[in-house]
């Protein structure tokens, strides 16, 4: 909870890492953990877990209570740690990010409920109530209407801050660009924004983003995380070419569902010991292999360590 008492240290690329399973379907803690010291190794400046790309929903409320513990563990304060402990239901969001306020974590990013489709009254109640039971805690609004079917209003957004002041920012995942700006000038410019949208990080930044949950960190950390570095210093043609670089990487990531892909190249470069993803998802197609090898070699460039090794293995 080192950042805790400072939400706005919290900046930078975020990485929200896969949840590794083994081969049988069963979590792999022991590559979690492996995982994420190849992410702080990589300078990453933050791991989130538990987000879209961490398959929450495939996930029991125990096992994502024992990941986050088992993160936390490892992440020991070196860096912030922003778990994902949304879900469909209150009581589950209440019960997990209160396992996070407890391991440590440095603020809960708590998704909009899916699949039910509230009103922005429901949502202001929705995070009210996440609000007022833990007030010592910074909480992250994450918005994803690709995956839930309801879009955070900016005027919501700007509410939810006038009433709680630890809702201390906003995850958006939209492509919709204008929205940032509206949220940013509803609620505040002090409003800690990341984004979501992996080709919208480094444009976030020209209107006072704080940084980026990309997953596309999780293939190439290193780079991700000097595009933020760069434009943070001044060096912003530097941080161009790193955006512009990470294009090819980023389609890797969405060559299928998200985490198939990921979790394949992560596998196939020995960082996790299986690609598996819980069903409704299936593990990369024969035909995915081919288009993100093909989209890996373009991207090579920005590419470092067993990634990198494993994509030298195939030219």
């Amino acid at each position: 909870m080192k950042f805790r008492g400072d939400p706005a240290k919290i900046r930078g690329s975020i990485v929200p890492v896969v949840s590794p399973f083994n081969p049988d379907g069963s979590p792999d803690t022991d590559g979690l953990r492996a995982l994420i010291r190849w992410q702080l190794e990589s300078g990453s400046h933050g791991i989130s877990l538990g987000g879209s790309t961490g398959e929450p929903s495939a996930q029991s409320a125990g096992e994502r209570a024992d990941a986050i513990r088992a993160a936390a563990a490892e992440i020991a304060d070196r860096v912030p740690f922003v778990p994902g402990t949304g879900s469909a239901k209150l009581d589950e969001t209440l019960a997990l990010t209160a396992v996070a306020r407890d391991a440590g974590a440095d603020a809960a990013l708590v998704i909009t409920p899916y699949y039910a489709r509230p009103t922005q009254e429901g949502l202001h109640s929705w995070y009210s109530a996440v609000a007022r039971e833990f007030g010592d805690l910074p909480l992250i609004v994450y918005n994803v209407p690709s995956r839930t079917a309801v879009d955070v209003a900016p005027e919501t957004v700007a509410r939810l801050r006038r009433d709680h002041p630890n809702i201390v920012g906003i995850k958006e995942t939209t492509r919709d660009f204008e929205h940032f700006s509206r949220v940013l000038h509803a609620a505040g410019r002090d409003l800690l924004v990341w984004s979501g949208i992996e080709l919208l990080c480094l444009p976030l930044l020209a209107l006072g983003g704080t940084g980026f949950v990309s997953a596309t960190a999780n293939l190439a950390p290193a780079a991700t995380a000097r595009m933020y570095d760069h434009w943070m210093a001044g060096e912003f043609e530097k941080a161009r070419e790193l955006h512009f670089g990470l294009h090819p990487v980023t389609d890797v990531i969405f060559t299928e569902t998200n985490p198939a892909a990921a979790k394949w190249v992560l596998a196939r470069a020995g960082l996790i010991g299986s690609g598996y993803v819980r069903p409704p998802l299936v593990p990369l197609t024969e035909p995915g292999q081919r288009r993100a090898l093909e989209l890996l070699e373009r991207g090579a460039p920005v590419l470092e360590g067993p990634v990198a090794e494993a994509v030298a293995t195939i030219r």
